[in-house]
This record gives C-alpha cells, structure tokens and sequence, in this order.
C-alpha cells in the first residue's frame, strides 16, 4: 500500500504543480455549459414576422391584434407589414424576416359564411428550430380564434390536459450533467492518459522497473492518481455548473451523497478506459489524434445533448455500451429529479462493472519489463 500511496502522491504533485493542467481540464467545460447552454434551448425573442394584410376586413383585424399581444406579453414575434405579398416573400428568402403571414382578400367574408377561410405562412424551413417555432404559435393563435367567444356548458370535445412532473427546466440545467461528464473525461484525458504517455516517453516508467514496486502496485497507482484527479474535477464542476445553472438540489444531503457516488464510480470507469486505451501506446501524437474522435465518439451519443430515442439504430447500440451514457443519466436523475440511489443504481452497477473489465483487460497488457 505505501508503493501505491507514493506514486499517487507523485502524481497528484505533478498534477498540481500544473496550473494551466488543471484550468484546461475544469475551464473548457464550463465554458461549454455556460455557452452552449445559453445558445441553445432558449425561447424564440423577438423574431421579425411580416404581415401582408389583403383583405382589411374585422376578422384581418382580430389577426393583428392577436399578434399585437404576442409582441406585448411574450415577445416570440415583432410584426412588419407589407403590402406585396411577393415582397414579403423575398424578405424571408433574404433573411430580412424570419417568416410572413399573408391574409388573402375576401379573408372576413369567408370567416363569416363558414366557407373555408385561410391564411397561409410562409416560412424559411431552411431553420427548423426557427419555423417550428412560428408554426406552433401561428397553430396556437388560429386555434384561439376558431374557439368560440362563449364556452358551452356541456364540454363536448376531449380535451388533453398536460401534467408536468417537474417545473420548466432550462437548457443550460439540462446540459449541466453532461458538463460535468465531460469534465471528468477531459481530466482523464489530460492529467492521465496524455500524462502517461508522455511519462513513458520520457523514460520515468523505466525508473519505476528499478525499484520493488510490482506490476499490480504500479498499475493500481497510476488509475487511483487518475481517478483521483477526475474527482476533484467532478466535484468542481458539479458545485460551479449547479451555482451558475441554478440547481439548487446539491445542497440536498441525499442528492449530494448520491452524487459523490457516481462522480467516484465514473472516474474509475474513465480512467479505466483510458488506461485500457493508452497502455501500449508508446508514440505521444498518437493519443492526441484520436481523442478529438474518441470525444466526439463518446460524449454526443450519450443523451448529454440530444434524446438517445431519436438516434438510429447503429448510435443507439454505441449508446449502450458507453459509459457516458449512465454518467449523464445517473448526474441528470439527480440533478434535475432529485431521484434517490435506487433510481441509479443500474447505472451504478454498469460503471462498476465496466470499471473491473477494462482494468482486467489492461493490466496483463501493460509492460514490466524494458
């Protein structure tokens, strides 16, 4: 145990000693929470919606007041009127507006004969996010005027009433445990397998084939200072990432023991990996171009960013068998749903698991001998 203990303690001085280590391990994290959870998610402000108003009848004009009210209360569009339809059109093809509603002539007389009134919505579907967006509040709006001014008193129709769990959760909360998964593995990334790798480049693994210390020992201690690295990184960011993302339930003593369990439990899965992956590398370029792809590989289909259910077939099946897919769930259960360790536990046991094959398959594969 002393053998182990001393190149632990080698470790975490060479760790510390490094400033610009540790900031890159803990700042491009955060600032990938902060940045993408602010660009992303948010709800569409102040879009620019042309009107084309051909009819100027008292039902066109129930329209302009109905978006008068979007711009006064929520904001999700700013109206501009045109008087040419073709105009309007161009503009949105440009990029000068983001949609136009073209209100054809005869609009109130149709309305008021029952006979199939329209109006049409011309949108850059180029921006999915950004036309959806018009289609729903357009939907909401011709749906409130074909309601009618007087409920009747028998309700005649089904009506779907939402019943949401928990209240609206901003994108940067939701990106918040996969901030900090990723934090973890850039630590692993850099402060263990970059570090071996230039450790054994540089002839300080043949030093250690000079003293008493055991093949078992020295393996041992290279994934504990590891693992240990990426829990200091994993609790930093969980504190900074929930203070800054206004997640309050870390100071919730079950969510907090919970979390220490699975920021412990992923580290030895990570640095497990990476010890698996980096233990017959000899050439330092090496780690260097597959982390890009190994990061990419692994962080994205994990469900960090987007729904695993809307993946194929082929990324659902990578899904399964990363790691980080159960980090992301495990920190997202208790994050956001403020769930116990009997919701985690399956994810629990497969970093556990995954933990005990990876460092049974690296350790006969790492060398002892010169």
């Amino acid at each position: 145990m002393n053998r182990i203990l001393a190149i632990i303690e080698r470790e975490m001085r060479k760790f510390f000693r490094s400033p610009a280590l540790m900031l890159a391990s803990m700042i491009f994290p955060l600032v990938q929470l902060i940045v993408l959870g602010n660009a992303f998610g948010g709800k569409i402000r102040d879009a620019r919606l042309g009107l084309v108003d051909e009819d100027g009848g008292t039902q066109a004009l129930k329209i302009r007041e109905a978006f008068d009210s979007v711009h006064a209360n929520i904001r999700t569009f700013s109206t501009v009127f045109y008087s040419d339809e073709k105009q309007a059109t161009a503009d949105v093809r440009n990029g000068k507006i983001q949609g136009a509603v073209v209100i054809p002539p005869q609009y109130s007389r149709r309305v008021y004969e029952q006979d199939q009134p329209k109006i049409a919505l011309i949108v850059d579907n180029s921006d999915n996010f950004m036309s959806s967006t018009l289609e729903e509040e357009l939907t909401q709006i011709t749906a409130a005027l074909n309601n009618p001014a007087i409920q009747p008193r028998l309700l005649q129709q089904t009506v779907l009433q939402i019943v949401e769990l928990y209240p609206y959760i901003e994108y940067m909360k939701y990106l918040l445990p996969g901030s900090i998964t990723l934090a973890m593995f850039v630590s692993v990334m850099i402060g263990g397998g970059m570090l071996y790798i230039d450790d054994k480049a540089r002839g300080v693994h043949e030093g250690y084939l000079v003293t008493p210390i055991t093949k078992m020992e020295l393996v041992l201690g290279l994934n504990a200072a590891g693992a240990i690295k990426a829990m200091l990184t994993g609790v930093v960011i969980t504190v900074i990432g929930a203070l800054l993302s206004g997640v309050s339930t870390i100071f919730h003593p079950s969510v907090a023991f919970g979390l220490m369990v699975m920021i412990l439990l992923t580290s030895i899965a990570f640095n497990t990996m990476m010890f698996l992956l980096v233990v017959r590398v000899d050439d330092p370029l090496v780690p260097r171009a597959v982390f890009g792809i190994l990061n990419t590989l692994l962080f994205f289909p994990s469900g960090a960013i987007y729904p695993i259910q809307a993946f194929p077939w082929w990324l659902r099946g990578i899904a399964k068998a990363d790691p980080f897919t159960y980090a992301v769930h495990g920190f997202k259960s208790l994050l956001l749903k403020e769930t116990g360790l009997s919701a985690i536990w399956p994810d629990m046991l497969y970093l556990t698991i995954f933990a005990v094959v990876t460092l049974g398959i690296a350790s006969p594969l790492f060398k002892r001998t010169l």
